[in-house]
C-alpha cells in the first residue's frame, strides 16, 4: 500500500492508495488545490471546512455537467450508429434490387443470343 503527502490549501496531508496510484493522486490533490487557492481569492479564508465544502461543490458541478455533456455525446453516437444501420439496409436492399435487375437483363440477353442463333 503507497502513501503521498499532498498539500491543500497549505496543509499537508498523508493519504494512503494503492501502489503505483501515487502520481495520479497527486495530480487530484493539485487540482482540487488550484480550486482552492481560486475559490479563497474570491471570497477570503471562511475557514478550511467551508472552503473544502465549497470546493467540493464547485468540483461536483464540473463532473455533473462533464457527465451531461457524455450523456449528450452517447446520445449522439447512438443516433449516428442507428443511421449508418439503416443506410446500411438500405444499401443492402439497393444492391439486391440490382442483383435481380443484372440476373433479369443477363436472362434477357442469352434468350436474345438464343434467337439469334436459331435464325
Amino acid at each position: 500500500m503507497g502513501q503521498v503527502t499532498v498539500h491543500v490549501n497549505d496543509k499537508a496531508y498523508t493519504i494512503s492508495c494503492g501502489d503505483g496510484e501515487e502520481p495520479h493522486l497527486k495530480e487530484l490533490a493539485a487540482a482540487v488545490n488550484r480550486h482552492v487557492t481560486d475559490l479563497a481569492h474570491e471570497v477570503g479564508q471562511v475557514g478550511e471546512t467551508r472552503l473544502l465544502l465549497m470546493t467540493s461543490l464547485l468540483i461536483s458541478d464540473e463532473l455533473s455537467e462533464a457527465q451531461a455533456k457524455v450523456k449528450m455525446l452517447e446520445a449522439d453516437i447512438e443516433q449516428l450508429t442507428q443511421t449508418r444501420i439503416a443506410a446500411l439496409e438500405r444499401s443492402r436492399e439497393a444492391e439486391d434490387l440490382l442483383a435481380d435487375v443484372l440476373d433479369s437483363a443477363a436472362r434477357r440477353i442469352e434468350d436474345i443470343v438464343r434467337r439469334v442463333d436459331a435464325v
